[in-house]
């Protein structure tokens, strides 16, 4: 595999930018808001930077709508946030046509998907119809409405937030669905001294107050085609075929990983260097991001409904790992 030597200053030269300052700056501002959460943080950039989709589960009150809000706010993107509720329709959040007396025709009225960053609150409280077109605006990067092909602005990203099953009024994503979002992470309760700062200071509404733009919607459409640049050695692709097929072959496992996950896990993996300034991936980069990768795509052989990333990792380490 390449040296960190040879190849992380090829990629500031390419980028015209000091990558690892760039995003520590980022990290930085945004921890300042959502405290005590790094590694979250760092999972959700690598989500975005690698052109996915984030599905946060969690209890309400964790500050999984602060931060998609700081996110978009540090990254300079728009952001529109959409409340799903049970009698919510598609056009709710895709746009609807009305008819305009004064031009005497259907004028068409973008939805809140019409953005850069969408947080779909509760996505599990919308409908599966609802549901459904959220996440073909989510594969497509379009809508469709009344015939017309509509494209959405770019960076797009959507951040997708799931009470546990277990609450009352919830339609379970299936299968296809969350197959739709790069990763599911959640962001736990804080640390007790992150958690004593947020109460001293009544919460972070000044510090969201006080967040500016780091990046630029040009800047983050450009780092994402960098991205695809991160080498990846056939090593390391062969490495993930073994856990592809260890999926498949397990007894734990109900179903394996499909070849969309594996490139899933390549994307994250390459998003993840990317952002602490590196030009290639080592096993321990996929090792960091494949628990939150795979963990909603597997079911249990004994029909657990996926799995949270400690339990997944002890399940596969009995991969061999590349020398």
């Amino acid at each position: 595999m390449p040296t960190q030597d040879s190849q992380a200053p090829k990629l500031a030269r390419i980028s015209g930018h000091n990558l690892e300052s760039l995003f520590a700056q980022t990290i930085e501002q945004i921890g300042r808001v959502i405290l005590g959460k790094q590694e979250q943080i760092r999972l959700a950039l690598a989500c975005l930077f690698a052109q996915g989709h984030l599905l946060v589960e969690d209890m309400p009150g964790i500050g999984k709508t602060t931060l998609a809000k700081v996110l978009a706010g540090t990254l300079g993107l728009d952001f529109h946030r959409v409340q799903c509720t049970s009698d919510m329709l598609p056009g709710d959040i895709l746009g609807v046509s009305v008819f305009e007396q004064k031009s005497g025709g259907f004028v068409f009225h973008p939805g809140p998907v019409f953005t850069q960053v969408l947080l779909a609150d509760e996505i599990n409280r919308a409908t599966p119809k609802t549901q459904s077109a959220l996440l073909e605006a989510m594969e497509e990067r379009q809508v469709t409405i009344e015939g017309q092909t509509r494209p959405l602005p770019g960076p797009f990203f959507v951040i997708a937030t799931q009470n546990p099953l277990e609450q009352a009024g919830t339609y379970p994503l299936p299968e296809s669905q969350l197959d739709r979002f790069l990763m599911r992470t959640a962001i736990g309760y804080p640390d007790r001294a992150s958690e004593h700062s947020l109460l001293a200071q009544g919460g972070v509404f000044r510090e969201l107050e006080e967040v500016r733009p780091v990046f630029n919607a040009e800047k983050v459409a450009r780092f994402q085609k960098l991205v695809l640049k991160i080498h990846t050695s056939q090593a390391l692709i062969h490495y993930v075929q073994d856990i592809l097929e260890y999926t498949r072959k397990s007894s734990a496992f109900r179903l394996g990983l499909s070849p969309r996950a594996g490139l899933a896990i390549l994307a994250a993996a390459r998003a993840w260097v990317f952002i602490n300034g590196r030009n290639y991936v080592l096993p321990e980069d996929v090792q960091k991001v494949l628990p939150y990768v795979a963990g909603h795509r597997l079911r249990g052989a004994e029909g657990q409904d996926g799995f949270a990333p400690d339990e997944l990792m002890g399940l596969l380490l009995s991969v061999p790992v590349p020398s």
